[in-house]
């Protein structure tokens, strides 16, 4: 299974992520950033939609994308 990790700076940002893509009826889960990741604290989406599609919802509203990266389970 093929999912996509979105990195944003704070769980407020996480829960707002949520909110936004669940309306819209996209499935998504939080998880917390490993601390020794390079990009510091922070939090993660998992998603299973096209990252192309997601991003944008997020930015538009408000919601800022620190990195993607697609992961492989």
């Amino acid at each position: 299974m093929t999912y996509t990790l979105i990195s944003v700076s704070s769980v407020t940002y996480a829960m707002k992520s949520k909110t936004v893509l669940n309306n819209l009826g996209h499935y998504c889960e939080i998880e917390r950033q490993e601390k020794n990741s390079r990009t510091g604290c922070g939090y993660l989406i998992r998603i299973k939609d096209d990252p192309s599609v997601i991003v944008p919802i997020l930015e538009r509203n408000g919601i800022r994308v620190r990195e993607r990266k697609t992961v492989e389970r």
